[in-house]
């Protein structure tokens, strides 16, 4: 069988090595990136009318000031992002499935004009439309001195690439001699297209979501 490499930060690699050997599929972890809480402060929650996270990793390092925000509806990028926000006690989580600048039309739909984007110290461009949007960065993201990707690099291997930054990296580590022999699944178009070229073969799922990813690679694992 085919390989799975995981190249996300932890805890999503853990979570989605789970999923993928519940597919049956043989994951093997190396994490190119870790996350760290950064000291950030909280603006007051009166301000706003929403609050939105793009990624997981601002619920799960926010901290205690994230209960500053507890009464306020707040928007989620995909549902690994809406479940810890809820673990996190907030109380209005409304998931979406689609990208920052997707939600964010919502968001407008919904009537708020002040919305509050906790997420990263570098985060994917947002289309505001009418909204009124701060961000605020409550973590940052390392590269990890010690990610060994090369002995993973076996023939056929699929590659999960779950952010931009994840695919610049793996451009980088990967020499284009040896892509051809290698599978690329990423969480969207633009973490595809920053991967570069040459790959035996390169999809992204229609909405950008752990799960989907994980069922396009079980077909290439076939």
């Amino acid at each position: 069988m085919r390989p799975v490499i995981i190249l996300r930060p932890e805890p999503g690699a853990s979570e989605s090595a789970a999923r993928a050997k519940r597919l049956g599929l043989m994951p093997r972890l190396c994490p190119l990136f870790e996350a760290r809480a950064i000291e950030w402060n909280a603006p007051p929650a009166e301000e706003f009318d929403a609050l939105l996270m793009t990624s997981a990793q601002a619920a799960r390092l926010g901290g205690p000031q994230l209960a500053s925000y507890r009464d306020l509806p707040a928007y989620a990028v995909g549902s690994a992002t809406a479940r810890a926000m809820a673990d996190a006690g907030l109380q209005k989580v409304v998931p979406g499935d689609q990208d920052g600048s997707a939600i964010a039309a919502r968001i407008a739909a919904d009537g708020h004009r002040r919305l509050l984007h906790l997420g990263g110290t570098t985060v994917a461009p947002i289309e505001a439309g009418p909204l009124s949007l701060r961000r605020v960065a409550v973590y940052t993201i390392g590269e990890k001195a010690d990610a060994v990707l090369e002995p993973l690099l076996e023939r056929g291997a699929v590659l999960l690439v779950h952010s931009p930054r994840a695919g610049n990296r793996l451009a980088a580590l990967v020499e284009p001699q040896r892509r051809s022999e290698l599978h690329i699944v990423a969480i969207s178009a633009a973490a595809l297209a920053s991967c570069g070229s040459g790959w035996f073969s390169g999809e992204a799922p229609d909405q950008p979501d752990d799960e989907r990813m994980l069922a396009l690679a079980a077909r290439l694992c076939e």
